[in-house]
């Protein structure tokens, strides 16, 4: 039996009948996206795109520019760049179409602040590339510990270990940490990565 909650991804499809695209990528995802609009003469053209990662305003940035699209942006950070895109999608009109690729973590917050503006989740599309590494948030403190590549992990912020569960909210684009020693307190499995 599979988690419902658990996205599911699959490859970057243009959706030729908006009137325009926001794009929102990482280096890892770069690619994914820039063949997506390379499918239509015209989506460039009519396409906002934000890249993340350090140095993405070099290379990726470039390559998108080069391809047409109208607005380019590039942010060091998925936390800076969650910023710059919730002043796009403020700015955004019906006919908009948001397209995201790269690592869980970025996927999940872009389709949480999409949802803040009434977009559902289903209608982002969405590819996974890169990293499995997930974002994790513990339910007993509502902290928040990125790039988690290991089945427990302490949280970062109340220090509790946690059992990271396959429980995806989409509310807060994170999967649940839930405590890993409630039985016997100190007594954990062994660590296993298994989130590379």
């Amino acid at each position: 039996m599979s988690i419902k909650s658990r996205p599911r991804y699959s490859e970057l499809e243009l959706d030729i009948k908006s009137k325009r695209h926001i794009v929102v990528c990482d280096k890892n995802g770069a690619a994914a996206a820039q063949r997506m609009l390379r499918t239509s003469n015209v989506a460039a053209a009519n396409t906002t795109v934000l890249v993340i990662g350090p140095g993405a305003d070099k290379e990726e940035a470039g390559a998108f520019e080069s391809m047409g699209c109208d607005v380019v942006m590039a942010s060091p950070t998925i936390e800076a760049a969650m910023f710059r895109l919730d002043q796009v999608f403020a700015k955004a009109t019906m006919g908009t179409r948001i397209y995201v690729a790269g690592i869980e973590g970025l996927i999940g917050q872009t389709v949480a602040l999409a949802q803040r503006y009434g977009v559902k989740p289903m209608s982002v599309r969405q590819q996974h590339c890169g990293s499995l590494k997930r974002r994790v948030q513990c339910v007993h403190c509502k902290g928040v510990t990125e790039d988690v590549t290991t089945q427990i992990v302490t949280c970062a912020h109340c220090g509790v270990p946690l059992f990271v569960r396959d429980h995806f909210s989409r509310r807060l684009g994170a999967f649940m940490g839930v405590s890993a020693d409630a039985e016997e307190a100190g007594v954990l499995p062994p660590i296993e990565e298994v989130f590379r």
